[in-house]
């Protein structure tokens, strides 16, 4: 997992995934073993998933690298306290799959818990 600053603001984490160490086939293999995942841990909520690929292609001016073959986000929350307001403003997670020709990028941004990315990790890792 390699850690990262995007944009000189944004803690991240990105994993790129060679299909040959995995035995997903694309990205909605992807999405779904982090689904499972999600409905198997004791907090998380499954939210939605977002087609990130193909929103951006119905766009008029929607420009997606050429490289990417598909790339959707699965979006779910690990909220067990709410102590104030403005923690809506940093959930709910989203993790990133992104598919190229021969590797899927998996991406998310750091957790304000510690547990909630250390479990986000672990599911990358075990892709």
């Amino acid at each position: 997992m390699k850690q990262l600053t995007l944009m000189e603001k944004y803690p991240l984490n990105a994993r790129t995934i060679a299909k040959t160490e995995t035995t997903l086939k694309n990205t909605d293999e992807v999405i779904a073993f982090i689904k499972a995942k999600i409905d198997a841990h004791p907090v998380a909520t499954y939210i939605a998933i977002f087609d990130h690929y193909s929103h951006t292609k119905s766009l008029e001016n929607g420009e997606i690298n050429p490289d990417f073959t598909d790339a959707k986000n699965i979006i779910f929350c690990f909220g067990v306290q709410l102590p104030k307001a403005e923690m809506l403003g940093i959930r709910p997670r989203s993790i990133g799959v992104v598919e190229i020709e021969e590797s899927f990028i998996v991406s998310f941004m750091d957790a304000p818990n510690a547990q909630a990315q250390q479990f986000m990790l672990e599911w990358v890792e075990a892709i």
